[in-house]
């Protein structure tokens, strides 16, 4: 019988061979001689073949050396996995990473006073512990940097344009020469004309008047940017924009808007005047080069001001701080304009060398309980102030000081009595929010930058007020260190946020500014780095 293979008949001679393949006696594994294996565990001496070359004196040292490192590796295994093991019990009651334990210790206070909300919000801390990734943060910075100097050039484009016409159309003495020219042909009874057949005519722009401003006159100016102390979210989060002009000694404050993703606008905030301070150590005195610094206050009159809004308006002055200023342009200007006595500014350094030191005692106090203190504070003064004007006496400092644990000796709260009564508005009361500020202190303006950039994005309506249900929707705790550790899961870092957040809240389904600002400046007090805190809130809000 043929056997065909892809239609090729085999032939006889491959049927035979196939055949004798058949045939031939398959090869069979030889038993293996258990007794002849050698019990390594009872053998002292390694096996050497008897082909191997005698090793030499370098290679056995080699050797030597080679078999102590394993021996101290393998111990320090053990080591470590002995560590391990005895850790793993306390994780398992309360899981806590090692970027978590350094957020968690108390530092060198005891954690007996710490309520469970406070140990919630030291969790928050973790966000500290995540890498800085340079090169992603350098290229938001820089497009940062880039969009603030477009602002700032927009707004100084503005301001020399309205300053430049204004001049132009609005100057008493242009009108000199006309009047003089019209009074022979006005009639009596010019009063009663009607508007539209009476005579316009713009100013004779070529007489040159003292008070003409000129392109190069107003080239001789500070820029700076400022923020409103307020806590409505709706005022604190509008961008300012100021000047101070050294040839008159004025200022004006812009402000910049921005409606959708493109269209812009730039509206003056405070005119074009010479203003003097409202209130503290320098009262009554004229603005001047040296108070336009890096955190300097500058108070204004509401009523003088006609065009604020009406939020601003409630109150009778009006607070600004200077966030940043142009360095350059300040120091150019600084030798021709200091005249400040020498007095006021030795009065003023005392006061704040003595602020500072009370500041330290504090925030030592509320290191680990800074958010729970701080926002409880607000509440308190608020049920203590009966008139709802925010100013308080003496007495009720006192009380609420006593009623947080935050006593100070009575030295130093005289000290502080003192100051604040000359820096605010007198007759025996001052206002609750600048007694926060003067005796438990601010975080700076770098790390405010941060908690207004956080709530603006919040707060797309720009109500002033963001729902909770924003919030839970925007806060994302993927990268907190517990949930990378597989310790905790995201929704758990999250609702603890959210219960720390709620307890400093008035209402329990929205958050206003106040309430959010106060939630970060006790967060801040336990974080010493600003970049530590930047990523305490950069890495939740993705800003």
């Amino acid at each position: 019988m043929d056997l065909e293979v892809k239609g090729v008949a085999a032939s006889p001679w491959s049927q035979t061979q196939l055949l004798s393949e058949r045939k031939k006696p398959l090869h069979r594994v030889p038993r293996l001689n258990l007794g002849s294996l050698v019990n390594s565990d009872s053998e002292d001496e390694d096996i050497v073949p008897e082909n191997l070359l005698t090793p030499t004196g370098k290679c056995k040292l080699k050797y030597q050396q080679h078999t102590t490192d394993m021996k101290e590796g393998y111990n320090q295994y053990i080591q470590r996995s002995t560590r391990k093991t005895k850790s793993s019990v306390p994780h398992q009651e309360t899981p806590i990473s090692k970027a978590d334990e350094k957020c968690v210790q108390v530092r060198g206070t005891s954690t007996d006073d710490l309520t469970t909300l406070d140990r919630k919000v030291l969790f928050q801390q973790g966000f500290a512990a995540i890498p800085h990734h340079a090169q992603r943060s350098t290229s938001k910075s820089d497009a940062e940097i880039v969009a603030k100097e477009r602002k700032k050039q927009a707004v100084a484009e503005q301001m020399m344009l309205d300053l430049l016409s204004r001049a132009v159309i609005s100057d008493p003495e242009q009108n000199l020469n006309i009047e003089k020219r019209g009074n022979a042909c006005i009639t009596p009874d010019s009063k009663r004309t009607l508007h539209r057949f009476r005579k316009r005519t713009l100013h004779e722009t070529k007489i040159k008047t003292h008070s003409t401003l000129t392109e190069n006159v107003l080239s001789h100016k500070v820029q700076f940017g400022g923020r409103i102390i307020s806590r409505n979210g709706r005022d604190a989060c509008r961008e300012l924009v100021g000047f101070f002009f050294s040839h008159d000694q004025s200022l004006t404050i812009y402000e910049y808007r921005l409606f959708g993703k493109n269209r812009t606008s730039v509206l003056p905030f405070i005119q074009k005047n010479i203003y003097h301070h409202q209130c503290g150590r320098r009262k009554g005195r004229q603005y001047q080069l040296g108070d336009i610094c890096i955190g300097a206050t500058l108070t204004f009159l509401s009523s003088d001001h006609p065009s604020l809004p009406e939020s601003i308006k409630e109150n009778a002055l009006l607070t600004l701080r200077i966030t940043d200023i142009d360095q350059a342009a300040l120091d150019s200007l600084k030798t021709a304009f200091m005249e400040y006595e020498e007095e006021i500014i030795n009065q003023e350094a005392n006061d704040r060398l003595i602020l500072k030191a009370i500041q330290d005692v504090l925030k030592e106090k509320l290191r680990n309980r800074g958010v729970r203190v701080l926002t409880g504070l607000e509440r308190y003064f608020q049920q203590l102030d009966k008139k709802g004007d925010g100013l308080l006496d003496k007495a009720d400092f006192k009380q609420t000081l006593s009623a947080f644990h935050l006593e100070l000796p009575e030295k130093d709260f005289e000290s502080s009595w003192i100051i604040l009564n000359v820096n605010g508005h007198g007759k025996g009361k001052v206002d609750y929010g600048e007694f926060k500020r003067a005796v438990i202190g601010e975080m700076n303006e770098y790390r405010k930058s941060f908690v207004r950039k956080a709530f603006m994005k919040l707060d797309f309506n720009k109500t002033g007020v963001v729902p909770i249900i924003n919030i839970k929707k925007t806060y994302c705790a993927k990268l907190h260190p517990q949930v990378i550790s597989g310790h905790s899961t995201e929704e758990e870092i999250k609702s603890s946020f959210l219960e720390t957040l709620k307890d400093a809240c008035s209402k329990s389904d929205e958050v206003s500014y106040g309430e959010f600002e106060d939630y970060y400046e006790g967060l801040s007090i336990g974080i010493e780095a600003d970049e530590d805190f930047v990523n305490n809130i950069r890495t939740p809000w993705g800003i």
